[in-house]
């Protein structure tokens, strides 16, 4: 069996409370090796490094989603300063913009602040950050392009365009790819996954969120990596080993607190 990771999921949505040993279970049947659980803000970050706790193949980023930070505090980094102490804490984010929900300036400028204080942060603690971008691909890389080689990023749920894409790559930074690589109407992302390199991607399931076909409109759970996979190495015209092998490598590089076992 071809081995994987899921590098972004949101295992402290409530979805998964009552079942998580079972959900980790699962991926580690499908062969999803290691998982990443992503913080929105400081309450789910803390969540996100306790699930990281139970189970040795779980590590944690910690971060402020930009359509979470109703509550957030003026500077958001030094709580997620302290929480990015923790050995099983490998990045910072999810981080970024996002003009879809938000359409206020205000909200905008509040989100573009935290972003920047949160690149800051990686940037300070040698720790790759995890980017969210909607509707707001240009805005969210202009901010970025001044951190350019001071910090490791990746677009996650990659699904803009190759010409995008390649923005990102001559920035020196990596996109990751969900279940919509296997949507009828995610051909712009199989595009974007023929036009990459095989080390400058990575695989996630951004659940409990985007499950890919046969799941699609279900709950998605990292175990459906390996769905996704199998498209991705028809897109790629390789094996599922090969896949594997490059994407966790990849993963390694990145995630650099994230040893193999």
């Amino acid at each position: 069996m071809a081995l994987f990771y899921d590098t972004h999921a949101h295992l402290g949505y409530r979805d998964f409370d009552s079942e998580l040993d079972q959900i980790v279970a699962r991926a580690n049947d499908a062969g999803i090796v290691k998982i990443i659980t992503i913080g929105t803000d400081l309450a789910t970050s803390r969540k996100a490094i306790a699930i990281a706790e139970r189970f040795p193949n779980v590590f944690a980023a910690v971060g402020w989603h930009p359509n979470d930070l109703a509550e957030a505090p003026a500077d958001v980094r030094p709580g997620l300063r302290d929480l990015a102490a923790h050995p099983k804490v490998v990045a910072i984010g999810e981080t970024g913009l996002d003009f879809y929900r938000q359409k206020d300036e205000a909200t905008h400028a509040k989100q573009a602040v935290a972003f920047q204080q949160q690149m800051e942060l990686a940037t300070d603690l040698n720790l790759p950050c995890v980017i969210h971008t909607r509707d707001s691909f240009g805005a969210t890389l202009a901010q970025m392009k001044p951190f350019a080689g001071k910090i490791r990023a990746v677009f996650h749920c990659f699904s803009q365009d190759v010409a995008a894409q390649q923005q990102v790559f001559d920035l020196g930074w990596l996109v990751s790819f969900t279940g919509i690589l296997t949507f009828k109407n995610g051909q712009n992302v199989r595009d974007c996954l023929a036009a990459a390199p095989l080390d400058r991607f990575m695989l996630e399931t951004d659940s409990p969120f985007l499950a890919p076909i046969p799941f699609r409109g279900k709950r998605c759970e990292p175990a459906y990596v390996q769905h996704t996979a199998e498209t991705a190495a028809e897109v790629k015209k390789c094996s599922l080993d090969t896949l594997g092998e490059a994407t966790c490598a990849t993963a390694e590089r990145f995630f650099d607190r994230m040893k193999r076992p």
